[in-house]
């Protein structure tokens, strides 16, 4: 087709689109009915059409996409389509710019070249901090990970320095050092204020890079003559199962130590015990309630005589408790965060990366003089159990997270409990899934914790949850619809071991657990206390619409309430009837009287309409009585009206006088008086009357020479068609006269008109596009 042609056309669709959006459709289409016939044709054939579109325009046809099969899809799937159309909208960006001449088209080797030119860049941007394409470190030590380990988790201790009781002593699976931690004594100096030591210029300082045995024992005959010591540790756990300690950080009072701890040798770390077990050496850390188990699981070390400044921060009452937040406040020092989830294991580290790592223990002595004395002068010592002593607080919940305990990750595929079930992931979620599918989610899920304990890679490395969840709802039978709803690079290698799984379990789901059986196996419901059936029907009687009531053979098949609370437990257990009791004479006496509180309020009116009529008429009070009984009245007709009419409520008298005299405390008035006032009052009640009309006649005298001399005027009815339009008013004359010698403008005139083409003499620059601006 002719270009001009394809011009011609795309300006005729923009100029009818822009057209019809100017217009109210929906207020023409409610005068027509051919027109509505004729939008929701045009309308189904354009949704088709851009569907269509969307699936040819996808860089992946094979994957499942959503479908826009009404204008609700439409919109809920905006995010995607706009994603297609940007798509499409760069190609035709990169296509026009090669066409106008603004961008040469390159050969292979001038691409090549450029692509080496973007890479002299600063060295912050030119490293990837989270690649994963490294090899594994863990599979070069001297004890490489199984990751299939199912007993209790042994201590790596060679040996057992500063042990009140002998290493032979410990049980197993318990803590090594919990008689230390539990018996330990803080030492006096941190109930005293002193000044906080400066940390040496970070400029000015280095820190020593421990990567040699002999480098590690050199640092350790250093580390047994200082008092405090600040130990941070960097992790790395997406291709490791379990994960794996690649740095350690410690910081004296004038020196800073980098220990590389992916060395083959990294086991004989657990010397350092010699000052992490030493009770007389505080250990300071910031949120180490991972490191601890990291070191033990890695390096055998463990702490006694923690001090934790997370908990200070919470006991301190501060807006924010991350390390950053604390380098800021005291020492003005903006971390870069950025390196947090970068990959430790590179080798050799970047200058970065060790500056980083290094800021992380360099401040953390000074920050913790600070707190200490934070701590002290608003803590109250004396009381008893310690009521008021902030210190204390930090220093027990510091042990607490001491006495913590490494323990294999142990698969449970019945109810999924454990670090690595499936049940918390569960748990968290409404998905419901039925037989087949909650089969397919635990094959799947202990496919993907098999795999992961092979390859010694994580479980989310290997697939993410969301995956799972997909592949349970929709059990894909082919190997094509498997990989359009999870195509990473372990599913594909294992497609056909997977579909494998995924079939043997939909099979085994038939027969198999519900999903909410087997979550109450983990959390069993609370036990309900047997009711009676008169105890059953009057509950379902008093608070549940007769005409919402399922029965089943006569008796209700509602769900009962439970007897116990879930939030205050068994606190609201026992004789629910005195309750009732008591709180109904607790509570306060209303001014109006309300009807008694029965099940015929909450049931069907038709039903009391219907019962009402076959019950004889009851005789009304005479007003002989005296005064109305109101328990009886609201007792035979819980219908009670507090104002009738606009009138005012009456009160019956006794002995002639008006009811509200009864009261002791009040004076009754006579009869005379009160009449004379009534007559009084209504007397200049009606002259004020009569002065209003006489003003409103006058009025209506003075606008209109026509009215009658009573002042009301005749209505005549309004002509409609003669009246002058609101919205299309006629101009005057001379208004028509000035309009006529002036020349009429359209303001958009120029509106439809085509942009005009790229200048030649532009430039492309490195990663912008010459034709859509951004």
């Amino acid at each position: 087709m002719d270009t001009e042609a394809i011009t011609s056309a795309l300006l005729s669709t923009t100029r009818s689109a822009s057209a019809l959006a100017s217009e109210d459709l929906a207020f023409h289409r409610s005068l027509s009915n051919s027109l509505a016939s004729a939008l929701d044709r045009q309308n189904a054939r354009l949704l088709a059409l851009s569907d269509r579109l969307l699936g040819v325009a996808a860089p992946n046809p094979s994957a499942v996409r959503s479908r826009l099969s009404d204008i609700d899809a439409a919109e809920g799937n905006w995010r995607a389509v706009v994603d297609v159309v940007d798509s499409l909208l760069e190609r035709a960006d990169t296509a026009l710019d090669e066409f106008t001449g603004a961008v040469k088209r390159l050969s292979p080797g001038a691409v090549e070249q450029m692509q080496k030119v973007g890479k002299r860049q600063d060295e912050r941007t030119k490293l990837d901090w989270r690649k994963s394409d490294i090899e594994k470190p863990q599979l070069l030590f001297e004890n490489v990970p199984t990751n299939n380990e199912t007993g209790p988790f042994l201590p790596l201790l060679q040996s057992k320095p500063h042990a009140m009781r002998p290493k032979e002593e410990s049980a197993p699976g318990l803590h090594p050092y919990q008689s230390e931690i539990l018996d330990y004594r803080w030492p006096a100096e941190l109930y005293t204020t002193a000044e906080p030591s400066m940390y040496t210029p970070f400029e000015e300082s280095t820190a020593t890079f421990v990567d040699t045995e002999d480098a590690m024992y050199e640092m350790l005959e250093e580390l047994k003559q200082a008092k405090e010591i600040a130990v941070d540790l960097e992790h790395h756990d997406l291709r490791s199962y379990v994960g794996i300690v690649c740095l350690m950080q410690i910081s004296t009072r004038n020196k800073d130590w980098i220990v590389d701890t992916l060395k083959p040798w990294r086991r004989k770390l657990s010397c350092l015990n010699e000052v992490f077990a030493n009770p007389s050496i505080l250990k300071v850390l910031h949120g180490a309630y991972m490191d601890v188990i990291w070191l033990q699981r890695d390096l055998g070390l463990y702490l006694v005589g923690l001090f934790d400044t997370h908990y200070a921060c919470r006991a301190l009452g501060y807006a924010g408790a991350s390390l950053a937040f604390l380098l800021k406040k005291f020492a003005n020092v903006d971390a870069q965060k950025q390196y947090q989830t970068a990959d430790w294991r590179i080798r050799p580290l970047p200058q970065e990366l060790l500056d980083y790592a290094r800021s992380d223990t360099h401040y953390l002595l000074y920050i913790f003089d600070n707190m200490r004395n934070e701590l002290v002068q608003r803590s109250t010592f004396g009381k008893m159990d310690h009521e008021g002593d902030k210190l204390w607080d930090v220093l027990q919940k510091s042990s607490e997270t001491a006495l913590q305990r490494y323990e294999h990750p142990v698969y449970d595929f019945d109810l999924g409990q454990g670090t690595v079930g499936w049940y918390k992931l569960l748990a968290r979620t409404s998905a419901t899934l039925s037989k087949e599918q909650f089969s397919v989610f635990r094959a799947v899920h202990r496919w993907r914790d098999n795999v992961a304990r092979e390859q010694d890679d994580s479980a989310h490395y290997i697939m993410s949850n969301h995956h799972i969840f997909s592949i349970a709802k929709s059990m894909p039978t082919t190997k094509a619809e498997l990989l359009g709803i999870a195509s990473t690079q372990n599913v594909r290698l294992r497609a056909d071991e997977l579909l494998a799984v995924i079939t043997q379990a939909k099979d085994d789901g038939r027969d198999g657990p519900e999903l909410m059986d087997v979550l109450n196996k983990v959390e069993p419901q609370v036990a309900r206390k047997p009711l009676t059936k008169e105890a059953i029907s009057h509950s379902v009687a008093a608070f549940v619409p007769r005409s919402s009531a399922a029965t089943v053979n006569g008796e209700s098949s509602l769900p009962l309430r439970s007897m116990t609370s879930g939030f205050w437990g068994s606190t609201l257990s026992g004789n629910s009837d005195q309750k009732r009791a008591y709180s109904a004479a607790q509570s306060v006496a209303l001014t109006v009287p309300l009807p008694p509180l029965t099940a015929e309020i909450f049931a069907d009116p038709a039903d009391i309409v219907s019962q009402r009529a076959t019950q004889p008429p009851e005789e009304p009070l005479s007003a002989a009585d005296g005064v109305v009984d109101t328990t009886t009245d609201m007792a035979e007709d819980d219908v009670f009206v507090l104002k009738q009419l606009g009138k005012k409520r009456k009160r019956p008298t006794i002995d002639g006088m008006d009811g509200l005299a009864a009261q002791s405390d009040e004076v009754a008035i006579p009869e005379d008086e009160a009449t004379e006032r009534a007559r009084e009052k209504a007397e200049r009640k009606k002259a004020r009357k009569e002065m209003k009309r006489a003003q409103k006649g006058a009025m209506f005298n003075e606008s209109d020479p026509h009215s009658q001399e009573d002042g009301v005027v005749d209505d005549e009815p309004f002509d409609y068609a003669a009246a002058p339009s609101l919205l299309n008013p006629t101009p005057s004359k001379e208004a028509r006269e000035a309009r006529a010698g002036r020349k009429e403008i359209n303001p958009y005139a120029k509106s439809l008109d085509t942009p005009k083409g790229l200048s030649r003499t532009q430039r492309e620059k490195a990663g912008r596009s010459m034709t859509y601006r951004s």
